[in-house]
């Protein structure tokens, strides 16, 4: 539980004092539901940040391509919260948080703060609490709220409920792999950004992530851009902050932000109430009496629909 005061960590969350949000996500973390009575006075501030997420597979260079447009963001005299998505052990719930190591030049920096985040499973690299962690930072005051994460193929869809735009990082290797995209990766695209481009394929990558955009083109909004980078060496940063910038000045004047909020909000809402329901129904006497009932998966004849139907028939007795 907080120990301070609800009003007093609020305030101090609201002055973007980091170690009360750093407190505040770490409760978040641990599923103390004190937060839910705080994070309805700290929602109405959320909603001026703009939330870019940034997704593709391992070692496209996503914490690098982070940092440079954190210092872009820093240039421009704004301010930036960032949420690492590490992908968590299936077994242990452990995650590799080497995010927060590698992005640490703004340590002392006021205007940034990183935390680094376990995806607990969630295929699509994103939960319930990295959102709500995104809000803090937004309450906070930051302007650009970032969330970082590993993407596992469809499952990449879990980011398109938690940011406004999508950028999708692809390197050189993934040449092959392109071609194998099913239309919901494409989908949740704002912008495509071939990485590492000073190896060989990046052309050949590049040419075939727009082969794909022409075969699942959506007739309601433009073929996603695709940006080549090297962030490493600061190529190419330039062309896509402006990019990103010019997606967000569109999507603001065309009603596109509202309405993906719009959506987002329900389905935020939608979740809360499945997950509630589903805590609220699975007590431990319901647990037992289904370990009871499908003790003997040998002897056991029953399909789990007439399972499932015999537990919710004793519920309803």
């Amino acid at each position: 539980m907080l120990s301070d005061s609800k009003n007093d960590i609020i305030k101090r969350v609201l002055n973007n004092d980091h170690r009360a949000i750093s407190k505040v996500i770490t409760e978040i973390e641990s599923g103390d539901e004190t937060f839910n009575s705080l994070h309805s006075k700290l929602f109405p501030y959320t909603k001026d940040s703009i939330r870019i997420g940034i997704t593709g597979p391992p070692g496209a260079g996503k914490s690098t391509l982070t940092d440079k447009l954190v210092d872009k963001y820093l240039k421009m005299k704004k301010s930036v919260g960032v949420i690492a998505v590490d992908p968590s052990s299936p077994f242990t719930g452990g995650a590799l948080l080497g995010d927060r190591v590698r992005m640490n030049n703004y340590i002392w920096n006021e205007n940034v703060f990183i935390r680094s985040m376990g995806s607990q499973g969630n295929l699509g690299g994103l939960n319930r609490k990295s959102q709500e962690a995104g809000d803090v930072l937004a309450a906070s005051g930051k302007d650009i709220v970032i969330y970082e994460t590993v993407g596992v193929g469809q499952g990449e869809h879990e980011i398109s409920n938690a940011a406004d735009i999508i950028l999708v990082v692809l390197v050189p290797e993934s040449g092959d792999d392109v071609q194998l995209m099913k239309a919901g990766l494409v989908e949740i695209a704002d912008i495509f950004v071939v990485n590492k481009s000073d190896r060989d394929g990046s052309d050949r990558l590049a040419q075939s992530i727009k082969n794909v955009l022409h075969i699942f083109k959506n007739k309601d909004r433009q073929d996603p851009p695709v940006f080549r980078t090297t962030a490493s060496l600061g190529l190419g940063i330039d062309g896509l902050f402006n990019g990103i910038e010019t997606f967000v000045g569109e999507s603001k004047s065309n009603g596109h932000f509202e309405n993906k909020r719009t959506v987002r909000y329900r389905n935020r809402v939608y979740n809360l109430v499945q997950e509630k329901l589903t805590k609220k129904f699975w007590t431990q006497i319901k647990l037992k009496k289904l370990d009871g009932m499908i003790n003997d998966l040998n002897n056991n004849q029953s399909s789990p629909y007439d399972v499932v139907n015999q537990i919710l028939k004793k519920t309803n007795e």
